[in-house]
């Protein structure tokens, strides 16, 4: 494998990790199992039948989950503890050709753009989610479907490409995750209904 092709399928898997973490399992292990593309060694567990069996059931169920307004924030929390350190484990393997300090680095990146992936997707849910129609997430989470499959398409046809955008795409996160988790600590506020503190009048001297 290129060293770009590498860079990019570890980058590529950690932050689709965020987003769709079964589904790309499933979809990376399918086009290596048939032979589209080729993947390093220590990914090639990822062909196996047991592996795209499991990852095959659960994207269906997290296909299912995020279509429902409110699950899926509850389906975000806890896959918090199980994207991130899967994306890291996926970027260590994409670069097993690079030998072990490469493979290191590739985990503590894959790592972080994971969960700023994760992160970003899980706040911006929830976000939409204080909107009572369910139209918004229906159309959010069929975008989410949408940029998955647009992004491993450009790992393995145009990896440059895919490495500029993801670039933009983290500038773009970080700019927008605080906004957006002061935005929901506002609605939080909101929902507890914590009165302002009434000053006392002052008397005309």
């Amino acid at each position: 494998m290129e060293h770009l092709q590498q860079l990019a399928l570890a980058s590529g898997l950690a932050w689709a990790s965020g987003i769709r973490l079964y589904a790309a399992i499933f979809i990376v292990g399918l086009l290596g199992r048939l032979g589209y593309v080729h993947l390093p060694s220590d990914l090639s567990l990822l062909e196996h039948n047991w592996v795209l069996g499991a990852s095959g059931v659960m994207l269906v169920a997290e296909f299912l989950a995020d279509k429902v307004p409110g699950f899926d924030s509850i389906w975000d929390s806890i896959h918090t503890f199980i994207r991130i350190p899967i994306g890291a484990l996926l970027a260590w393997g994409a670069m097993g050709d690079q030998g072990p300090a490469l493979q290191m680095a590739a985990g503590i990146f894959g790592g972080a753009i994971a969960g700023g992936t994760h992160l970003a997707k899980a706040g911006a849910r929830a976000a939409i989610n204080t909107s009572p129609e369910p139209f918004s997430n229906w159309t959010a989470s069929a975008s989410e479907d949408g940029l998955l499959l647009g992004g491993l398409w450009l790992v393995f046809a145009h990896p440059a490409a895919f490495l500029v955008l993801l670039a933009l795409f983290l500038a773009l996160a970080i700019w927008l995750m605080p906004k957006m988790f002061r935005y929901l600590a506002r609605i939080w506020r909101g929902l507890g209904g914590r009165p302002e503190r009434a000053s006392t009048p002052r008397l005309p001297s």
